[in-house]
């Protein structure tokens, strides 16, 4: 069985969906179970047989946490080793969630797994501490660095930015800081195939005396689309497309780039955050979509929810 924490979240709910569509038993805990109490998570998994433990929970109010900093490493640190000791005593593998923000966003190369973090703020350093807390407490884990995550559940930039556009008549977007949108389905995607792989190597295996190895090998991997933009770069390709689909009606909104400088937050954003996805691709012999084709695919679906544009 599969115990999904963070169960109500944007990717929670997203992998919720997947798991049910495939008749995978799951079972999903959100504030329901308490993650920095790891008394509270061996309670609930007490009598239960899971074979896998995914942890979408998490603080991702970046800007909060600038003063929030107890709770945020609560949440991102505590709780993830918490989760983790909990995975290696119940017998479970792990796959936590991690974030681009761990690294500082210097250079213009995609960031691979193997080059150091170093994060700017709190939510970042919180979250890279965090990654240290599930490989010290289980060895059989799954960090999955994902960035700019949006999906059909709960807030995210591309609901926000058509809403503004329905709502303005111009939008002012940052075109300094570089990534890769990540659709909610293509994370959820990638962690169905890991289970899955090893899953069905563990069957083939099951009478062998010795233990095999993962079919998917433990450790870190970066998992977004393919492609890279800015902000004002991406909410130009929202406009056109949402546009095209009639979910902009105010087609006069024009979309103006301005510099983090022009734009302070109270968090530092990493300007380049483009993460290397070659070593999960060749793990799982996939090919990961390009983020306008992913876009597409989130406006054009029945799960949109129009009535959070207007």
């Amino acid at each position: 069985m599969i115990w999904l924490i963070g169960s109500n979240g944007m990717l929670g709910t997203e992998i919720a969906r997947e798991l049910k569509e495939n008749s995978v038993d799951f079972i999903g805990t959100d504030i329901d179970v308490d993650i920095t109490n790891i008394d509270a998570l061996r309670s609930f998994a007490k009598g239960k047989v899971i074979d896998w433990i995914i942890n979408c929970a998490a603080y991702t109010a970046v800007d909060k946490a600038e003063s929030d900093e107890v709770l945020a490493d609560k949440l991102n640190n505590t709780a993830p080793g918490n989760i983790a000791k909990v995975a290696k005593e119940s017998g479970a593998k792990l796959i936590h969630i991690s974030t681009d923000y761990v690294f500082d966003g210097t250079g213009n190369t995609p960031r691979t797994e193997e080059m150091p973090v170093a994060p700017l703020g709190v939510y970042g350093v919180t979250k890279a501490k965090g990654e240290k807390s599930v490989i010290s407490n289980t060895d059989e884990y799954y960090i999955l660095r994902t960035a700019w995550l949006y999906s059909w559940h709960g807030k995210n930039f591309v609901y926000t930015m058509i809403r503004a556009m329905n709502t303005h008549d111009a939008v002012k977007v940052v075109s300094d800081q570089r990534g890769t949108p990540t659709f909610g389905p293509t994370l959820a995607n990638i962690i169905l195939k890991i289970i899955n792989q090893n899953s069905t190597l563990e069957n083939k295996n099951s009478h062998d005396e010795i233990p095999s190895k993962p079919s998917v090998p433990y450790g870190i991997y970066h998992c977004t689309d393919e492609g890279e933009t800015t902000w004002f770069e991406f909410t130009k390709e929202i406009k056109r497309q949402a546009v095209e689909l009639g979910l902009v009606t105010n087609k006069d909104c024009t979309v103006n780039p301005c510099t983090t400088e022009e734009y302070p937050t109270p968090a530092k954003r990493p300007a380049y955050s483009v993460l290397s996805k070659a070593k999960i691709q060749n793990a799982l012999n996939i090919r990961l979509p390009q983020w306008q084709d992913s876009l597409s695919e989130f406006l054009k679906s029945g799960l949109f929810e129009k009535d959070r544009i207007m």
